[in-house]
């Protein structure tokens, strides 16, 4: 988790000045009212196109659990293809490129499967070189000790 206030600062500061310095590029090659429609256009067809994909994610989730697979990619790619959502939405070329890029399936389910296995590896039960202690656990109930009959001792002074 040490990478997060990089994922974080890059979110907050680097995306929107890299948005700002696109709009002005492209807004000074095919001008305002052109770059405010593309941007316009980009969101709405993205938003069709993820609703679409969302559509073929859930039967491919379904899919994973008719086969008794445990669905970890699948629920991946259909965060991804949340994520995919909110980049096109946000106005912007940068983030509709990275939105549309989401949206490819082999492209998601990739990154879908490499974030399964990286958060999703098994961990060992034990560390190299650790023992393994076997112990039997026997359970007591209403068990008499034998100083439960005497008298609480008085403190010494």
């Amino acid at each position: 988790m040490r990478w997060l206030p990089l994922i974080f600062l890059l979110a907050i500061v680097v995306v929107p000045a890299v948005e700002i310095a696109t709009f002005i590029q492209v807004g000074g090659r095919i001008g305002a009212l052109a770059t405010i429609l593309l941007t316009i256009f980009t969101a709405v067809l993205g938003i069709l196109l993820v609703r679409l994909q969302g559509f073929l994610a859930l039967t491919d989730l379904h899919r994973a659990m008719a086969e008794g697979r445990a669905p970890f990619a699948e629920m991946l790619s259909g965060a991804l293809l949340l994520l995919a959502g909110v980049c096109l939405l946000i106005p912007g070329f940068v983030t509709d490129g990275i939105g549309f890029l989401l949206l490819i399936p082999p492209l998601r389910r990739a990154l879908a499967r490499l974030l399964a296995n990286a958060l999703f590896r098994p961990v060992p039960a034990t560390r190299p070189g650790a023992s393994v202690i076997e112990v039997e656990v026997v359970e007591v109930h209403d068990a008499k000790r034998p100083d439960d009959d005497l008298p609480p001792k008085l403190p010494r002074r």
